[in-house]
Order: C-alpha cells, then structure tokens, then sequence
C-alpha cells in the first residue's frame, strides 16, 4: 500500500503568483472584471484588446489595487495580430479569452456581412488564440485555456441566432481541444455567462420590459454583477481546477436550472 499523497493547502491552490496570464477582452465588462481578479490573485496579467487605451485603463485599476499588469494592442480578427502577441507572451501560464460581438436581428433580415463579423470575433478570434497558445502551452506541458461561450449556445431567443450559432462552436473548439491537449497537460474549459451588464447588453437595458424579464427568468431573480465573474474564471485558470478539463461553466444565475415561466402554488 502507498502513502496517500499529502492533502495541499486549498488557498494555495488559488494562487497565481509568479505566473503570467493573458485576458483577451479586458478593456471593459467581463474581461475587465477577469482581469482584476486575476491580478488580485498574484498573476501578472497581459491586457489584451483592440482598444488600447481602454485595456491601459484596465492595466491602471490593478496597479491600484497593488497588482502587476501591461496593456497589448490586440485584433482577434487578424492573424498576424493573434501571432504577434503568442510570440511576446509564449509563456503565459493560462488564456482567457472573452471578447464577443451581438447583431441581434431576426435571421430572415441578416445580411451575409453580419454573419461573418459575427463569426470572426466570436468564433474564429477565439480558434486562432487556441490555436497559438495552445501550441505553446502544449510544448511546455501544461497551461490552462478558458474561452468564453455564452448561455445563448443552449437555449436561444428570436434575434440571438447568429451569436448562439458562434457560442455553441466556441464550446465544441472547447471540448475538442481539451481532448486533443489533455494528454500534454493543458486544460481547457469554457464560461457561458448569463444575463450581465455590459457593454453588449445596453441594447436589453434600454428596454425596461426585456431587462426586468431577463432578470426574472434566473433563480436568483437579478442580473448578474460584473466582480461575480472573477472567482469561476480564477477557478479555471487555477490549480483548484486542476482535474477539470473539457467542461461548460454556467455562471447565470440559475436561469438554465429551472423552467421559468411560471411558479405554482404548491
């Protein structure tokens, strides 16, 4: 019989100190708030986007809550972008990716223009950051992938058909190359946020009527707030999670665990 192998500290589990990771996304919204938790917890973090300015606002609210960060220039639709930025920063210890563009129109009024944007950002920006730190990370045997799917990959509304259809490939990308690393030591998993407020999100907010029954629908009966984002992504990046790989994370509230409609008198 073996020893049984000692019991870690949990707290340290959650530790990123000494390690460097990438948050794609982190001007504003979930991004940002990925960022700030994930500095909170030790790392330093690259903060990546295609606005500049907004990623070094980002980079300024870490340094004052006493952590370490640089903002990147970054156009997930341009592959040369995507390289440049896996070449300055190969040895990142884990990826979040998390930008996302919404057209809400009906189908039957897309146009073909819409379709592609849609897909570029959401679904194939997503598949080259993969691909290049997932290369790396490989090499090196072990790293830690988190992309950012939406709840909108299950469960769909009238207007959300192109973005649902890019959020269910980002979960399948997932899935697939989490099998395909795991064997190096890379983990990959996927958040599918709920209703939050962000920047992609005015459009609902603007609307009393579409905002109070997003907020209705969830189990907890209120939109999501930005910071309750930051511990499921530090979970993911983290030792914590180090035996989950492949995995769809709903952080929404309750709204996928009940029906919704109505709440009988029972």
């Amino acid at each position: 019989m073996t020893d049984a192998p000692e019991f870690p500290s949990i707290p340290a589990l959650f530790d990123l100190g000494g390690r460097t990771v990438v948050v794609v996304g982190s001007a504003s919204g979930l991004g940002q708030s990925s960022a700030l938790g994930i500095a909170d917890a030790g790392a330093h973090v690259v903060c990546a986007d295609l606005d500049e300015a907004g990623a070094q606002s980002t980079v300024e609210l870490i340094a004052a809550r006493g952590g370490s960060a640089k903002a990147a220039a970054l156009d997930v639709t341009s592959t040369e972008s995507v390289e440049a930025i896996v070449a300055a920063h190969a040895d990142a210890a884990a990826l979040v990716m998390t930008p996302g563009l919404n057209i809400r129109k009906r189908m039957l009024s897309t146009t073909d223009e819409e379709f592609d944007r849609v897909i570029d950002i959401n679904l194939k920006g997503t598949y080259r950051l993969m691909r290049g730190f997932g290369a790396e990370m490989a090499e090196r045997g072990r790293g830690s992938i988190v992309t950012f799917s939406s709840f909108r990959a299950i469960v769909v509304e009238p207007g959300q058909g192109l973005y649902a259809a890019a959020k269910a490939g980002v979960v399948q990308l997932t899935k697939t190359l989490a099998s395909e690393l795991g064997p190096s030591g890379v983990r990959v998993n996927s958040i599918l946020p709920g209703p939050f407020e962000t920047p992609l999100t005015v459009q609902i907010k603007s609307d009393e009527e579409w905002w109070n029954a997003y907020a209705e629908k969830t189990a907890l009966g209120r939109w999501g707030i930005l910071h309750e984002i930051a511990g499921p992504v530090l979970f993911l990046c983290s030792d914590a999670s180090s035996f989950v790989t492949g995995h769809s994370l709903l952080v929404d509230g309750g709204w996928m665990a009940q029906d919704g409609r109505f709440s009988p008198r029972v």
